[in-house]
């Protein structure tokens, strides 16, 4: 009975332990730092995302090297490689970057982004098929 218990009590700290870095970037490998930046990009309001995805690749622009990067990003929190991400671009505007003279802090540089982003999404046009296509779902209502 005691081993019985001693296995559940593990089992369940192994897991709390598992569960408790899902908001965590896993740099042991390019693949599972993918995987966590795709997770926990979904799981961001769109704002907090494009100043993640912002800083992700900011950081990577300037961390070439695959081992570097990944000892850089392991572990870090969607908040920390934010702030990190901040300070590249602090880094870059002080240096004169011609990309970032057009923005006078962080916080307009990702409203312009994430003004681009809902854009885009706006943008999506129907197929000019789809009107001529005489077995179309869509219905035309007449006015009686």
């Amino acid at each position: 009975m005691r081993k019985t218990t001693a296995v559940l009590v593990f089992s369940a700290l192994a897991l709390l332990a598992g569960c408790n870095k899902s908001h965590q970037i896993n740099g042991s490998t390019l693949k599972t730092v993918n995987r966590s930046i795709n997770s926990i990009k979904e799981r961001l309001p769109l704002d907090q995302r494009i100043e993640f995805e912002v800083s992700f690749w900011s950081l990577r622009d300037d961390i070439r090297n695959n081992k570097e990067f990944l000892e850089t990003i392991d572990g870090k929190t969607p908040e920390q490689l934010i702030e990190i991400g901040k300070e590249i671009f602090a880094k870059r505007k002080a240096s004169g970057n011609p990309e970032y003279r057009q923005y006078e802090n962080w916080d307009q540089m990702i409203a312009q982004y994430t003004q681009e982003r809902l854009d885009q999404n706006r943008k999506i046009k129907s197929d000019e098929r789809d009107k001529t296509n005489p077995h179309s779902i869509t219905y035309k209502l007449n006015s009686m």
